[in-house]
């Protein structure tokens, strides 16, 4: 599930590749889709309007509108993601969910992947393609589980809501409302979820963050995006500098660690030799009508090394080739 792309995709035919995908390192083994089995598959048409979601730009030559000779099929498409690609065949489908058969159904027949998961996405983003716009929800609740059930079976759920419904504010939980999109012509902006970041403070102190820093400027640069399918809290330039600077100074009574920083590309690192418990200022993020987000100490504070040190070692890993992949 992400909420930054759009369209619905999954491993297709019989000749699928999926070039450096995440959980199976053989291709062979990735179960693939084969449209030729589905008696409710069907290539979508280049005059199909589903095909003008995936293609803003479509043209169909020799198709003239209404015409019952036009053999013509939606392009090819091809999704870039920030850490690799998918190219595959629009087609027709018929989606099943508990309450509801939803013919007509755009999703994507995926024949070649790069840097993607082995399963697939399911864009729930904002444009046209995604799952919320084609069942035409109005809201939807995705619940994230916590990186400590990462190696369980526990699992979480999807929540979809048609416009008729109506979902009361949930007793505890805090709520800010979408920032609207930049108005560009680029059409990745018009995908993801914008949030009003108003500030974050490192240690109970407000961090100075020029207010230009956290919104989008008039070309679409910058702002503050939720994406579920992004591992890691990425920041501007200007705001990382900020944030760790305070951080720093309140950590000026530790030893810098500048060889796990050579080694890690990471900063600021500690030495905590010899200390069994230190102390680690708190972070929190403040969002437009009054919502606080403190993350939790497991979420900014990564340990390399000590006593568990190839385990730790192995969940510092992901993190270094994302980084250095960006």
């Amino acid at each position: 599930m992400d909420t930054g792309s759009d369209l619905i995709w999954f491993p297709c035919s019989k000749n699928y590749q999926c070039i450096n995908c995440s959980t199976y390192h053989n291709t062979a083994k990735i179960k693939s889709f084969i449209p030729n089995l589905s008696s409710s598959s069907k290539l979508l048409a280049c005059l199909n309007p589903k095909c003008a979601l995936l293609h803003q730009k479509i043209q169909c030559p020799d198709c003239k509108l209404g015409s019952k000779n036009c053999t013509r099929g939606c392009p090819l498409y091809k999704i870039v993601y920030g850490s690799g690609t998918t190219i595959g065949i629009p087609l027709s489908e018929t989606l099943h969910l508990p309450t509801r058969r939803v013919p007509d159904f755009l999703v994507g027949c995926s024949v070649r992947s790069t840097h993607q998961p082995a399963a697939g996405i399911a864009g729930l983003g904002r444009g046209p393609a995604s799952l919320s716009s084609q069942l035409a929800v109005k809201k939807f609740s995705y619940c994230l589980l916590s990186r400590l059930f990462d190696d369980t079976n526990k699992s979480s759920s999807l929540v979809l809501v048609g416009g008729k419904d109506s979902v009361k504010k949930t007793k505890g939980v805090s709520y800010t409302p979408f920032v609207k999109n930049p108005e560009v012509p680029k059409k990745p902006f018009s995908t993801y979820y914008y949030v009003g970041l108003r500030r974050i403070n490192v240690g109970g102190r407000r961090v100075k963050i020029p207010y230009r820093y956290l919104g989008p400027d008039k070309n679409g640069s910058g702002g503050t995006m939720v994406d579920s399918g992004t591992t890691f809290t990425l920041m501007a330039h200007e705001v990382f500098e900020r944030m760790t600077g305070e951080l720093e100074k309140q950590m000026k009574g530790y030893k810098r660690a500048e060889e796990a920083e050579t080694l890690t590309t990471l900063r600021p690192c500690y030495n905590f030799s010899g200390i069994e418990t230190p102390e680690f200022p708190s972070v929190t993020f403040h969002f437009k009508g009054g919502a606080e987000m403190a993350l939790p100490l497991e979420n900014y504070v990564a340990p390399a090394g000590g006593k568990n040190k190839s385990v730790q070692n192995e969940r510092i890993k992901p993190l270094v080739e994302s980084m250095e992949e960006r």
